[in-house]
């Protein structure tokens, strides 16, 4: 057991350690007594593992502690244990399921028939805070299969054992368990040290939850929490989350009139007057975008035969998230994408290697069948719009088309203040094609990504049927990250399509199509961007960019004169003719969040002035009509996609 083994450190020293010598043991003894007290868990050979793991072999060790970022979602998941096991202590008989971390905290599913309430919740929270006191350890187990089976079903813990089959079915030899105090749950870890290095637990919310999201399963309750090492971090998180609710696109959206929907149309929304000219700002700033790059505009019918979708694959790999009828005796789908469509306009002739790259774009209707219950506002929707594109080129143009894309998706999203990462999503278990055509796909877009300086985590199994991806996430304001823009490369759909070009060498070859949205869908896209702005978007993309309000109605004609002038300035701007007083019309527009408010009254309309507001800044003075009319008209210049 102590034979010496080799531990290599971050700084690149090696030290020597008893082999069998927990982690726990060796940080104390070999690195010092300040770094074992605030260790976490460690990183073994690139893996997390628990301090209690014993060091059998020469590895490279890095010790993890509250300052290292997944730390964090190792104390959230100690906390999900917890919150368990508080659960079934104060509720007796209650079943738990299981209880991941997810972005920003946890959640954990209970079987139980009575519904936790907001005081179920408050008492929950003080259990779990008792428990954080005790400190009680984190034990590691390994256990066979058969003895697990046995220790769940004799707790009554059906969901438990059917989790252990499914994962005994997929070859598993042996289990670990983790138990603090008297509790105990099937886990694969790693935990931290004790119930005590948690921090703070904060319960948010309840909600139903079907057993492997399945709605032919029985309904579940989910508890939803997070967790943060001190209170103030806790305190700025839940602050977030209300300025979150503040800005939440569905709340917004009413307020602002931007959008509706109805329980006649369920997941499509209906785009009011504002929300319409939001809609249509970034359409055309896009189209016009795209069409300084070479891309050409195409429309394609909205209903297709069954055969388009056999001849492309998606009736294999995706007819249940399609709708589909039946007329004269022929089967037909609503289009849930653009590709196969695509395909047909490039097929529809011989084409030659000096029409590559062809960039085929639209901003066409696409309709997906989702479940009900997944659907909410304007970021999960059955009908939707895409500023989608398809490039036809050859497979030596990939490299250099791919970095023309990127710089696309650079150009636009910091129009919006929009941070970017990129992922490398990889071949899926279910695909279409060979996988030596996946592995050049894939290589192809890493080397794309790597050639323009891009660092990019890698997501595998996550890539289209067809073919390997880039994705890209945007971080808004409020630092929640959203997955948008895509880059698809697809090998596989041209040959499906027998696809053909003539190159220099006057023979027939395949082209590679790449597919490729930058905004993604608008709907979802303009949800980001109410949230993003908080409804207060810059000049350039509001809807409405300035209203005129008058301190009497005797100076409306003046108004209705200079709102001409604006408007023949191509500038969006309206009057609040209603009755009432100045300073709520000026409360209104604010309320609005309308960029600028133009003030009019009796020096104003004599010096052919405006009286100038800011939202969010206040008042700016009187200026000229004209010196006003020349300010909006330089900042409602889009920052991509100007005419």
């Amino acid at each position: 057991m102590d034979d010496p083994i080799q531990v290599k450190l971050p700084d690149g020293s090696v030290k020597t350690a008893p082999r069998g010598t927990t982690i726990a043991q060796f940080v104390a003894q070999s690195i010092g007594r300040g770094l074992a007290k605030a260790a976490l868990v460690a990183r073994v050979d690139g893996a997390l593992v628990d301090l209690s793991r014993r060091l059998t072999t020469d590895c490279a060790l890095e010790i993890l502690t509250a300052k290292s970022p997944e730390a964090l979602e190792v104390a959230r998941h100690d906390a999900a244990h917890v919150v368990a096991s508080v659960v079934q202590r104060l509720f007796p008989g209650t079943q738990v399921t299981i209880g991941p971390t997810i972005e920003d905290g946890f959640y954990y599913d209970f079987a139980r028939d009575e519904p936790f309430t907001p005081e179920d919740l408050a008492r929950i929270e003080q259990g779990v805070a008792e428990e954080i006191r005790a400190d009680e350890p984190f034990i590691r187990e390994e256990v066979s299969p058969e003895e697990a089976i046995r220790l769940f079903a004799e707790k009554g813990e059906t969901y438990k054992v059917e989790i252990v089959h499914d994962i005994v079915a997929r070859g598993a030899k042996t289990l670990t368990l983790y138990r603090h105090g008297g509790w105990v749950d099937f886990c694969l870890g790693p935990h931290g040290p004790s119930t005590g290095r948690i921090g703070v637990v904060k319960l948010t919310s309840v909600a139903g939850a079907y057993w492997r999201g399945d709605a032919k399963n029985p309904m579940l309750q989910r508890i939803y929490g997070t967790a943060f090492f001190d209170r103030a971090a806790l305190a700025a998180h839940l602050e977030r989350i209300e300025e979150a609710k503040r800005r939440d696109h569905r709340k917004l959206g009413k307020e602002l009139e931007l959008f509706m929907t109805h329980p006649w149309a369920p997941g499509a929304a209906f785009w009011l007057p504002k929300g319409t000219l939001l809609w249509q700002t970034l359409a055309d700033c896009m189209r016009r975008l795209l069409a300084a790059e070479g891309y050409l505009e195409v429309k394609t019918p909205l209903v297709f035969n069954k055969a388009l979708w056999e001849k492309s694959g998606h009736w294999e790999h995706y007819r249940q998230a399609m709708f589909t009828f039946e007329s004269e005796e022929q089967t037909f789908s609503l289009k849930p994408m653009n590709c196969p469509s695509h395909m047909l306009i490039f097929g529809r002739r011989r084409r030659s290697y000096r029409e590559l790259p062809m960039r085929l774009a639209t901003q066409d209707v696409l309709h997906r069948n989702e479940a009900s219950g997944t659907l909410g506002g304007l970021t999960r929707v059955r009908q939707f719009a895409q500023d989608d594109a398809h490039v036809f080129l050859a497979e030596e143009q990939v490299g250099e088309e791919v970095a023309r894309i990127i710089a696309l998706v650079r150009r636009v999203y910091d129009a919006f203040g929009l941070a970017q990462t990129a992922k490398l999503s990889t071949r899926p278990n279910e695909f279409a094609g060979e996988p030596a055509l996946w592995d050049r796909a894939e290589a192809a877009l890493a080397a794309a990504l790597t050639a323009q300086g891009i660092a990019f985590t890698t997501a595998p199994g996550e890539g289209a049927f067809y073919g390997p991806k880039i994705d890209f996430d945007v971080t808004d304001s409020l630092a929640r990250r959203w997955q948008c823009a895509t880059i698809q490369l697809d090998f596989f759909m041209p040959r499906r399509f027998e696809l053909a070009f003539v190159g220099e060498d006057n023979a027939e070859h395949t082209p590679v199509a790449i597919h490729r949205a930058i905004y993604g869908s608008f709907e979802r896209f303009l949800a980001i961007l109410i949230e993003h702005f908080g409804g207060a978007f810059p000049p350039w993309l509001a809807p409405v960019q300035a209203r005129l309000v008058t301190v009497a109605d005797r100076f409306l004609p003046y108004a209705r004169q200079a709102a001409a002038a604006m408007r023949g300035r191509s500038l969006r701007v309206e009057i609040d003719e209603a009755e009432g007083k100045l300073g709520a019309k000026i409360r209104e527009a604010e309320i609005a969040k309308v960029p600028y408010i133009g003030v009019i009254g009796e020096k104003e309309q004599a010096g052919g002035a405006i009286a100038v507001r800011r939202h969010g800044e206040g008042d700016l003075g009187a200026m000229a009509l004209a010196a006003f009319i020349e300010r909006l008209v330089v900042e409602t210049r889009p920052p991509f996609g100007a005419p």
